[in-house]
C-alpha cells in the first residue's frame, strides 16, 4: 500500500510540475530564430545588445480563455495533491477519494479544452505570425499532462484507503 500511494503521489507531483512549466515557460509556438511566443509574453531575440525584447501577447479573447484555463488547471491539481493528504490522514479505513479524484479529472478537462482551443484558434490567437512558426514543447507538455492527469482521476476515484 506505500508503494502505491508514493507511485500516486509522484504521478500527481509530476503533473503539477508538467502544468506549471506549460503554463509559465516560453514556448507555446516558436518561430524561426530564437522567437517564442507563450500565454503570456511575445519574446523576441535582439541581436543587438544580446537580450530578450518581450512585449505584452494580444487581447485575444480565445488567448484569454487558454490563460484562465491553464491558470485553473494549475489550481484545480493543487487543491486535489492538498485534498488528497486530507483525505489520507483523516479518512476512515475502506473510503474511497471521490473528491480528490473529481478534481483530478476536473483538470484534466481544463487542461484538454486550454489546449484544443490553441490548437484551434491558433491563427486568431497569433494573427500574422502563427504562419511562420510551430507549436512549441510548453503545448507538447499541455499535452502530456492531460492525459496523466486523466488516469490520475481515474486511478484516485478507485484508490480504497488501507490500513
Amino acid at each position: 500500500m506505500s508503494l502505491l500511494l508514493l507511485v500516486v503521489s509522484a504521478l500527481h507531483i509530476l503533473i503539477l510540475i508538467l502544468l506549471f512549466v506549460a503554463t509559465l515557460d516560453k514556448s507555446w509556438w516558436t518561430l524561426p530564430g530564437k522567437e517564442s511566443l507563450n500565454l503570456w509574453y511575445d519574446c523576441m531575440w535582439t541581436n543587438g545588445n544580446k537580450t530578450w525584447t518581450c512585449v505584452n501577447v494580444s487581447e485575444n479573447g480565445w488567448l484569454k480563455a487558454v490563460q484562465v484555463l491553464m491558470v485553473l488547471s494549475l489550481i484545480l491539481c493543487c487543491l486535489s495533491f492538498i485534498l488528497f493528504m486530507f483525505q489520507l490522514y483523516t479518512m476512515r479505513q475502506g473510503g474511497l477519494f471521490y473528491a480528490t479524484g473529481l478534481c483530478q479529472l476536473c483538470t484534466s478537462v481544463t487542461v484538454f479544452t486550454g489546449a484544443l482551443i490553441y490548437a484551434i484558434h491558433v491563427e486568431d490567437i497569433l494573427e500574422k505570425r502563427a504562419a511562420k512558426g510551430t507549436f512549441g514543447y510548453c503545448f507538447a507538455l499541455a499535452w502530456v499532462a492531460f492525459p496523466l492527469a486523466l488516469a490520475s482521476g481515474v486511478i484516485y476515484i478507485h484508490l480504497r484507503k488501507r490500513e
